[in-house]
């Protein structure tokens, strides 16, 4: 072992019954087998998808992230990206007159909505009017050596900016295609360099799911709140002993899923105590703390490969049926991530997980292990084990269940609702009101006593989005 600085830094459902479903025309169909290894990417840079913008129409790849609501691309030359949206060129393209600007915690961009027709070449048949935002001005999005133009934000429209008025680009093409309420998700990277020179492959199927792109069960968690795809983690697991924490832990103040992350991220308490689990089940004696907090890489001979030295981490999300609980397990292949040749003989490997101030992401290093469908119209994330998902021929990732729910909380969300939170400022803005009234303090409510989650707010969650921790 070399350590190196780093550089830069429910029950189960039956298998589904073949790939076609209604779509816009009588008798019509969606071909989901079309849609199969439509994505590109790594999960140091993101997966996308080619998409073609405008009249002629302009071929730009758009970074696949459900932890965001807007459909955005560079709209003027930027060092980082080979090529943008020239609305000037487009007939079809209607300016809103409207500016729009989204900030993250490693990046932010600027630019103004308007409207254009897209196609999806490896998507569903046809062309539709998408609201588009324009990038125009930027810093720390566009990022050296990514192959993406512009982002396309899965996520629901809560989280749209300037405000939740502004239809995304999945609900539209609900709306005017008339596909169902559904997509899903396959990105395959398990084991492969983080990025290499070379792409993975992936696939976004829109309006449904591809029986080939999964095995066995499909086992589905309910979404707890409609704007990022927020769901409920009971337990985790290393190398099978639980970890012991109170659950509501693993979901302070958030548990999401997000293909824009790179990696499993966790609230701090939860990072420190899966870190010491896995050092003290580790077969490595002495190991640098700066391999876990990502300052350092771990480097071996290249004829050697150390996920035998690491245990396998299981994460427990409650079913459909509350009282049950099914598990996703990850093997070290996925977490223990390959990135670059070290001289001729060493292969070096960063840690695949991070510590956050808000939120625990099931990011890409988890991900990658499976198939995952975000059901909208019923209100549920799925996941089934991914074929893709192997190393040397073998599985890097498991799903089992059903498991009791008997020891934990029976809710370990400990955070109101979305919709609570609305009624409870506008009860707040009442009593503040009446207050100030009587008192004769100032007429007007103050402007702090308004809801924590305004559509005007900073996008703040570190995880959302592109930050590329190749490290």
């Amino acid at each position: 072992l070399v350590l190196r600085a780093a550089s830069g830094a429910g029950q189960p459902e039956p298998l589904g019954g073949g790939g076609l479903a209604l779509a816009s025309e009588p008798g019509g169909a969606i071909n989901f087998v079309a849609m199969v290894d439509n994505l590109q990417g790594d999960s140091g840079r993101g997966y996308y998808l080619e998409i073609l913008i405008g009249t002629p129409p302009q071929a730009l790849n758009i970074l696949v992230d459900t932890g965001s609501s807007n459909f955005a691309v560079a709209g003027v030359p930027d060092p980082d990206v080979t090529s943008y949206f020239n609305t000037d060129l487009s007939s079809t393209y209607r300016p809103q007159g409207i500016d729009v600007t989204v900030k993250y915690s490693q990046g932010s961009w600027t630019g103004v909505l308007g409207t254009d027709v897209i196609t999806i070449p490896k998507g569903i048949d046809g062309s539709y009017t998408i609201n588009i935002a324009v990038i125009l001005e930027s810093e720390n999005f566009f990022l050296p050596g990514v192959k993406w133009q512009g982002i396309l934000g899965l996520a629901y429209n809560t989280l749209a900016k300037p405000s939740s008025s502004v239809e995304t680009f999945f609900d539209s093409l609900v709306r005017q295609a008339k596909i169902p309420n559904i997509f899903s998700l396959q990105m395959c990277g398990a084991g492969l360099p983080v990025s290499g020179s070379g792409t993975n492959g992936g696939s976004l199927v829109l309006g449904g799911i591809e029986p080939s792109l999964y095995k066995g069960d499909i086992w589905y968690t309910p979404i707890k709140e409609e704007w990022y795809y927020q769901v409920e983690i009971l337990k985790l697991e290393v190398g099978g002993q639980n970890l012991e924490l109170d659950c509501r832990e693993y979901n302070a103040d958030k548990a999401i899923v997000d293909s824009g992350t790179t990696l499993l991220r966790l609230p701090q308490k939860v990072f420190i105590a899966l870190v010491q689990a896995i050092a003290r089940t580790s077969l490595i004696q002495e190991f640098s703390s700066g391999f876990w907090t990502g300052s350092q890489l771990a480097c071996w001979d290249n004829n050697e490969r150390p996920w035998s030295l690491f245990p396998k981490l299981s994460i427990y999300l409650r079913d459909e049926n509350s009282s049950r609980s099914f598990r996703i397990s990850i093997l070290p292949q996925l977490y223990i991530q390959p990135i670059l040749g070290i001289g001729e003989n060493l292969q070096c490997y960063r840690f695949g997980i991070s510590s956050s101030s808000n939120a625990l992401v099931i990011g890409a290093t988890v991900m990658e292990g499976f198939y995952v469908i975000f059901d909208r119209a019923q209100r549920r994330v799925g996941f089934a084990v991914s074929p893709c998902a192997e190393v040397d021929g073998s599985p890097v990732s498991e799903i089992e269940g059903p498991f009791t729910t008997a020891d934990v909380a029976s809710n370990c969300v400990s955070s109101v609702s979305f919709q609570e939170l609305w009624i409870a400022s506008y009860a707040l803005m009442s009593l503040c009101g009446v207050i100030l009234l009587v008192l004769i303090i100032r007429p007007l409510i103050p402007s702090r006593c308004h809801h924590p989650y305004t559509d005007n707010d900073v996008v703040n969650d570190e995880s959302s989005l592109v930050r590329h921790r190749w490290k």
